[in-house]
């Protein structure tokens, strides 16, 4: 049996020029996994054209919000059964050998919070490389959910220069109201999941070199946001969502940032 560390160095999915993860599990667990998100929440994917354009072809990080666990699924779900997200997850849910080996099975792989992992930045941009999905919540934390103020990290830009990829917005609207913090009940709301046109980091290169992968990222948060709020983009309140970060609000209206195709 393969263990979970020679797992996270093989492929799963891309262009197969590196050995594959075996795919009996994760195809299992797509099912059953899906199909429960879907009797549960009744959820909706838009956009998913976005993601598709990649299939067989390149890879591409995907950033999204975070408010839920049941993101990770969503994430897991909505780009099967064409193609696989290689989820970065927290180091302390692979602590655990059987939870280390399903989530091994099903693409994750582990960074550790709060520090440069140079190891895991390293192997995502190396499934980048090998036409693979990388998908990461840039906030680094659930928002609403712990003690922990969100923030807007530059590794999942640094990540997507090093693999030559661009970023693909996404977000999750309604995750959060299955288990609502304080109440014991499990409720049953309309989730939808949102994919972005993708964006370039190399975009960036107009700011300041120190400032490149944060701006990049703020960028792609708010694009984030305005899908799940359904609202433009430049109406996207960043400074209350992320009152720690620098706001490129004007920034980005005198230099219009372009999509790929």
């Amino acid at each position: 049996m393969l263990t979970p560390e020679q797992m996270f160095d093989r492929a799963l999915g891309g262009d197969g020029s590196i050995p594959q993860i075996p795919h009996w599990l994760g195809n299992i667990l797509w099912v059953l996994v899906a199909f429960l998100c879907k009797v549960v929440t009744r959820y909706s994917v838009h956009g998913r054209e976005h993601v598709r354009a990649f299939a067989n072809k390149r890879g591409a990080v995907i950033a999204c919000n975070h408010s839920s666990y049941l993101d990770i699924p969503f994430m897991y779900c909505c780009v099967r059964p064409q193609q696989w997200a290689r989820i970065m997850a927290r180091d302390t849910l692979f602590k655990n050998k059987l939870a280390s080996q399903i989530l091994a099975r099903c693409g994750g792989f582990p960074v550790a919070r709060d520090s440069a992992d140079r190891t895991s930045i390293k192997r995502a941009a190396r499934m980048l490389k090998s036409g693979q999905l990388v998908g990461i919540f840039p906030e680094g934390t659930r928002r609403g959910k712990t003690d922990r103020t969100p923030e807007i990290h530059g590794g999942a830009a640094l990540i997507a220069r090093m693999g030559k990829a661009p970023i693909i917005p996404m977000a999750i609207d309604g995750s959060n109201k299955v288990k609502v913090k304080g109440d014991w009940r499990i409720h049953f709301p309309k989730v939808n999941v949102y994919y972005g046109a993708p964006i370039s980091v190399s975009s960036f290169d107009f700011l300041p070199k120190e400032e490149r992968l944060d701006g990049c990222m703020w960028y792609v948060m708010r694009e984030s946001f305005a899908m799940k709020l359904r609202i433009p983009a430049d109406q996207v309140d960043m400074a209350t969502l992320f009152p720690d970060a620098k706001d490129y609000s004007a920034t980005f209206k005198e230099h219009p940032i372009p999509r790929e195709d």
